[in-house]
């Protein structure tokens, strides 16, 4: 049985997954933390194999350092990391033997989402993101958008096609990665949703993910905790233990 701490217990994300972790009979709930608690004492009271953080962007990357120096293995769904964030986090799990998961999205049709796009990257290289989610979202864009557009810009054969792209107001073509540009909503009501629209010669392809409820995470939580700990590398995606 894997034991786990959860990080981030008192939010709607962190609560949803103390009682997936208490449903599933593979996984043993050890202990909950949140602001305010000593994080580095409660791994190693409570000897947790497995720490879940579900805090904010703006906590993300110490608090996996904190989790890896404690000797426990990060399943973290905060996004925001830059890429020289994950690259040291993921040489310090390397030094430590300690596997992990910085995961931009634990949803399972999300992650498929993600995968269909750079698929049809492939064949339909002009592309655009639009994502949304609650104003409770401190980032703009998601780790998903932002994941997306990485994929997509790797699968590409062609350069995406160059047009005169004049913005009246400043910022209404949105945010530019890698030659994919990603929109993002923020509205009352939302959980998660993100469109991947493609254009080609006289067609376009729309593939579209909607998660209806903070729970459709949880699966990909609990697969993530029991696949870290047979691992010692720290990777980046959910697809990377799904496959």
């Amino acid at each position: 049985m894997v034991t786990v701490i959860v990080n981030g217990a008192k939010g709607r994300m962190g609560s949803e997954a103390v009682n997936a972790i208490n449903n599933d009979p593979a996984l043993q709930l050890v202990g909950q933390c949140d602001v305010g608690d000593d994080l580095t004492q409660l791994i190693i009271a409570s000897g947790a194999q497995v720490v879940v953080d579900l805090t904010a962007a703006s906590a993300g990357f110490n608090n996996t350092k904190t989790i890896l120096n404690a000797g426990a293995r990060p399943v973290v769904g905060t996004s925001g990391f830059q890429v020289e964030q994950v690259k040291e986090l993921q040489a310090l799990a390397a030094e430590k033997k300690l596997g992990g998961l910085i995961a931009p999205n634990f949803s399972v049709g999300a992650v498929l989402m993600m995968k269909f796009a750079a698929e049809a990257a492939k064949y339909l290289p002009d592309a655009e993101i639009i994502e949304a989610h609650s104003t409770q979202k401190e980032e703009s864009p998601s780790g998903t958008g932002i994941r997306t557009a990485e994929l997509i810009a790797q699968a590409r054969i062609k350069n995406a096609t160059a047009f005169n792209d004049t913005e009246l107001l400043e910022g209404a073509r949105g945010a530019e990665l890698h030659g994919v540009k990603i929109h993002s909503i923020r509205l009352p009501g939302v959980v998660a949703q993100q469109t991947v629209f493609f254009g080609g010669l006289s067609e376009t392809l729309k593939i579209e993910h909607n998660s209806l409820h903070r729970e459709s995470f949880m699966p990909g939580i609990c697969l993530a905790c029991k696949q870290v700990v047979k691992r010692n590398e720290l990777v980046y995606g959910l697809e990377h233990l799904m496959d």
